[in-house]
């Protein structure tokens, strides 16, 4: 290799690091000399070449949108046997894994799996229908249906989906307030309400065409379902889930936690005995608490001693599930356990006869026949849904994704937000309640061996029994244990304190986010709580990027590498250049922090342009000199000292876009800075940057010199620059623009 090649080529290897700016090897780089006579000239007088690295770009073909769009419409209309055949299994996954089902390697641990499940889905589904405002009944009936839905629709094979206590909590005060509106006059807790939709009456509770308290409650709530349903199932077909990347990590840990004291909350009535009207609105948890103090004389001693004791049952008994999930090949079903004593006990012991301790009652057996949602209530509870079905399908997706990489298989995320939509819509006409995916269950049903989504039809199987057969023993189970059940499922998301310190360590942002989220759904409202959620996390990223980290470089020389002179030891700066580094976009809201920062760490030209004018007035008026021209040039010229800076390097490496206020501030910056004599060069912009750059016209075309691929590039230009400005000086040459 000859040494000009070879200095081509190590100069491009050294000055152009093509993976880190985004262009791709096999993208043809023209290395051409400089043509300026000046630099020629000086090029031979110092036997040095310097060269700049040029990129040409693709000429972009003419688009005819008109052809484009029918050509899309042509691609997309197009019928074939292959394509409804691929639509169709793609709407129905069951169709593509069921035939290649492996029997001898598979069966064993989705029966095993879905029958933990099953069980441990009984007891929950019934406590957790206490939190949604409805009978015992309606939360059996909701983990039934979405089982099978799921199986039909869902592309993930571990994740288990059915009644969601952070779902129900939310259509609860959804219930309870829709209520009151119908029958502002009677306690919520009466349990022979007739509900018109122009009043209310108190009747008996028979057999007839009225529909009483629990009939307009699971109305309410199947038509909350069936509005979530709808905006998931919308979201899929508009593929905009996108929405879910608003609701980060620490955003809905911390909603989960808010929400859990608001469980937490409205189940300590239960506990205590106690006969309380839900409180409403914003600070309900606030006023809860205020109305148990208030009535803890009336606390029923029957209740508070089988809380207490189930407390001590449940509680050990969840913790050496958890300290010794990797030896237990199933958990222990501790829940199922303690329904089935409770019960005994309650119905031998006749303790609501003996003590008035509040029970479940009557829980029917089989199905109700199909009931469209109550389309008169779809206004009320429209806004309400929104926030219900973006919860749970931010909660179902990422569940879906985490455990599909932990297993190396893949979900369709369009296709997920399309089952949970289909698992909310179908039975909401089966007198079904929200679901969605949840952690504990899926957590247990993947420790126990599952392998497809056909341990979800086991799951069912188990429901259905309990439907059919078993529900009705549960009429004499106090409501204090479901209590209590539901209280303790909720320790996951109390832990979450103890990983404090750790988040802290990691971002005390994240960390600020959690708590403000946490703050605002357990005092204020679940709803409004994730609203003000987003809304502090949004403003989060914009607070960081209008206080963006800002540096100035140096130059590791052996590997010609530029990092912060503040972090790394032994930096060169090369001299009279000053390499500034900003990192965030340059928009609107951080322009006069850029400005203020780029001046304060180099040099300041607005001062200096004033210090020299004040330094050429006050020359005029000790001497007497007379020159033709504008008094500012005077000033200039009388004033003129060299700088210590000659060059300002910016590296846009780090700057994402630009807007039109971003354009204008670099502008005015190297209007400023060329004021004084101090060039400014911009270095690794992205095409983002460049195009932003060209249509704001910041240069014009024979300036494209100012724009460079690398910051070797640019430092190298400079030097050369500076070395060419002494020799025509030298020479007494007049200087060109460069």
């Amino acid at each position: 290799m000859s040494s000009e090649n070879k200095e081509q080529h190590d100069l491009s290897q050294r000055d152009l690091p093509e993976e880190a700016y985004g262009f791709p090897p096999e993208r043809p780089l023209e290395v051409q000399r400089r043509s300026s006579p000046d630099l020629r000239q000086f090029e031979t007088s110092n036997h040095r070449t310097f060269r700049r690295i040029h990129m040409e770009l693709n000429e972009k073909p003419d688009t005819n949108i008109k052809q484009f769009v029918i050509r899309k419409l042509q691609k997309t209309c197009q019928c074939s046997t292959t394509k409804v055949r691929n639509g169709i299994f793609d709407f129905f996954p069951v169709l593509r894994w069921l035939p290649k089902y492996d029997l001898k390697k598979n069966i064993l641990g989705d029966v095993m799996s879905g029958l933990i499940v099953g069980i441990l889905l009984v007891p929950q589904s019934i406590a957790y229908s206490l939190l949604a405002g409805q009978e015992p009944i309606y939360g059996l009936y909701t983990s039934f249906f979405a089982s099978i839905i799921y199986f039909l629709f869902g592309t993930s094979r571990h994740i288990s989906v059915g009644i969601f206590g952070i779902l129900c909590l939310m259509i609860g005060e959804v219930v309870d307030r829709e209520l009151h509106k119908a029958c502002p006059d009677i306690d919520a807790t009466s349990s022979s309400i007739a509900m018109f939709s122009n009043g209310c009456v108190v009747v008996n509770h028979t057999l007839d065409g009225l529909c009483d308290k629990s009939c307009y409650a699971i109305k309410i709530g199947s038509t909350v379902t069936f509005m979530a349903g709808v905006y998931q199932v919308a979201m899929g077909f508009f593929q905009v889930g996108f929405v879910s990347v608003y609701l980060s990590d620490a955003l809905l840990s911390g909603f989960v936690t808010g929400a859990s004291f608001t469980i937490l909350t409205s189940q300590a009535k239960y506990l205590l005995g106690l006969s309380l009207p839900r409180s409403h609105g914003v600070g309900s948890v606030i006023t809860t608490w205020i109305h148990i103090f208030r009535n803890i004389h009336k606390t029923n001693i029957c209740d508070l001693i089988t809380s207490l004791l189930c407390l001590l049952v449940l509680v050990p008994t969840k913790e050496l599930n958890e300290h010794f999930k990797s030896k237990l090949k199933a958990p222990i079903p501790i829940e199922l356990v303690v329904v089935v004593a409770a019960t005994l006990a309650s119905h031998f012991g006749k303790l609501n006869e003996n003590y008035n301790s509040s029970i479940a009652e009557h829980i029917p057996t089989g199905f109700m026949p199909p009931q469209a949602p109550d389309w008169s209530l779809i206004p009320n509870v429209a806004v309400d849904a929104i926030a219900i079905s973006i919860i749970g399908f931010a909660i179902t997706v990422s569940l879906s994704e985490m455990f599909a990489k932990k297993h190396g298989y893949t979900v369709k995320a369009n296709q997920e937000m399309y089952a949970i939509g289909f698992c909310n819509i179908i039975p909401s006409f089966f007198h079904c309640i929200t679901t969605s995916a949840a952690l504990a269950k899926t957590l247990v049903k993947e420790s126990t061996g599952c392998q497809t989504q056909l341990s979800a039809i086991v799951t069912a199987l188990v429901l259905l029994l309990v439907l059919l057969v078993i529900a009705p023993l549960f009429y004499s189970l106090q409501k204090c244990v479901l209590g209590v059940i539901t209280i303790v499922n909720l320790r996951g998301a109390l832990l979450k304190f103890r990983d404090l310190p750790k988040m802290w360590r990691l971002s005390r942002m994240d960390t600020v986010i959690w708590f403000v989220t946490m703050l605002a759904s357990a005092l204020l409202s679940t709803e409004i709580g994730l609203l003000v959620g987003v809304c502090f996390s949004m403003f989060c990223v914009i607070l960081r990027t209008q206080k963006p980290k800002i540096s100035l470089l140096g130059l590791e020389e052996e590997s010609e590498i530029f990092e912060s002179i503040s972090t790394y030891k032994n930096l060169r700066s090369k001299s009279g250049i000053k390499v500034f580094r900003f990192i965030a976009p340059l928009y609107y809201i951080n322009k006069e922090c850029f400005k203020s920062a780029l001046y304060k760490k180099t040099l300041n030209p607005v001062l200096v342009k004033a210090a020299w004018k004040k330094v050429a007035k006050r020359k005029l008026e000790e001497e007497t000199v007379t020159f033709r021209g504008d008094p500012d040039e005077v000033s200039m010229q009388l004033s003129h000292d060299p700088l210590e800076v000659h060059t300002i390097v910016i590296d846009c490496s780090a700057i994402q876009f630009l807007d039109t206020a971003g354009i204008h501030t670099l502008k005015e910056v190297r209007r400023d800075y060329e004021a004084v004599g101090i060039q400014v060069l911009l270095a690794q912009c992205n095409p983002s940057v460049r195009d932003s750059l060209a249509r704001g016209e910041y240069c014009k075309k024979e300036e494209e010199n100012l724009l460079f691929y690398s910051l070797s590039e640019a430092v190298a230009f400079a030097e050369d620059a500076q070395n060419q400005k002494g020799v025509c000086v030298v020479n007494g040459l007049s200087l060109s623009g460069d």
